[in-house]
């Protein structure tokens, strides 16, 4: 029986010029270089530039992922765009990049902070099934680096700026688990965990932006739990096992997660795409910016079966396998 998949048919990333390594921390904040790797993993990260807005970064991950996938941006029909830090309360900054890259149709901003790319994942797969699509354009796009206080060493310490752009396409498959595409997608979120992590501002709050606050104990033990229970949910939905996985590719927010996340699943570390040393959290943009990441090196190949995760504040969390 033959079916509509959403089918990748190129990725793209980008990360601003600046890169800040912890020991620039050290001169403000009672930390370390060897605090930060042991509770953490991150080496360094990267920040935008002062006139660097997440729409740039989020047009040359759209450019990068044009030129990966070999189309012109005429061929979009629709852009979402997964981030918790956009340029303007609106428009959404997901119309600045259809205008960047001459894309048609509709274009729109999703918001589930760190798992912001798989909502955005699950809802151009569901345009694409429905007919409202053919050819999506998903990027996670943050600069994290505007939220962030630099006071706090358990939050500053933590996060990047950075862009990551996928390419949906609908394509007739047979209706198997060996078809390439979204094979299969879980979201779920619980509004009871939302002083876990958050930003202290809004426009019907505060007025202003705000900072983000987290309490970062209280969130690793929700993140272990819910996404190994949520990928085991797609898994079995999708009528494959932990065996079948060739990659695990998780939201980069802290390397203990992930290595305990992994454990859980029974997914051994060398079946895992890590880059969280190099980009610290870039919420949203994380897992696409690993992916596309993975994909130039060559260590991610064309039929690679990939389980993604990830899990932010809401708390928000949702997990997708996707033949590559």
């Amino acid at each position: 029986m033959s079916v509509t998949r959403a089918v990748a048919i190129g990725c793209g990333h980008y990360l601003p010029s600046r890169v800040v390594e912890n020991e620039e921390f050290t001169a403000t904040l009672d930390t370390s270089d060897e605090w930060i790797r042991a509770r953490t993993g991150i080496e360094r990260r990267h920040f935008a530039a002062d006139d660097e807005r997440t729409s740039d970064l989020g047009i040359a991950a759209a450019k990068s992922a044009l030129a990966n996938s070999g189309i012109d941006g005429s061929e979009i029909d629709a852009i979402i765009l997964a981030t918790a830090t956009p340029d303007n309360t609106f428009p959404s900054t997901a119309t600045q990049v259809q205008h960047a890259i001459g894309a048609g149709g509709f274009a729109f901003d999703v918001q589930a902070v760190c798992a912001g790319f798989m909502y955005a994942l699950a809802t151009a797969n569901s345009l694409i099934l429905t007919g409202q699509a053919k050819c999506v354009l998903v990027i996670g796009a943050e600069t994290f680096s505007r939220i962030l206080d630099w006071t706090d060493r358990g939050t500053c310490v933590l996060f990047g700026d950075g862009a990551g752009a996928v390419i949906l396409r609908a394509e007739g498959c047979a209706g198997e688990a060996t078809d390439r595409g979204v094979l299969g997608v879980k979201l779920r979120s619980d509004g009871a965990h939302r002083d876990l992590l958050y930003v202290d501002g809004g426009p019907s709050t505060t007025g202003n932006a705000g900072k983000l606050r987290m309490l970062g104990k209280e969130v690793f033990k929700h993140a272990v739990t819910k996404l190994v229970d949520i990928a085991d949910e797609v898994i079995e939905d999708v009528g494959v096992t932990g065996d079948d996985i060739d990659w695990l590719v998780p939201h980069q927010a802290n390397l203990r997660i992930i290595k305990s996340s992994a454990q859980k699943a029974s997914i051994p570390m060398s079946k895992v795409i890590v880059t969280v040393q190099d980009h610290g959290n870039t919420s949203a943009a994380s897992i696409p910016l690993a992916l596309a990441s993975a994909v130039s090196t060559g260590q991610i190949k064309r039929g690679d079966l990939l389980l993604t995760e990830g899990i932010g504040g809401g708390l928000a969390w949702g997990s997708a396998l996707i033949r590559w």
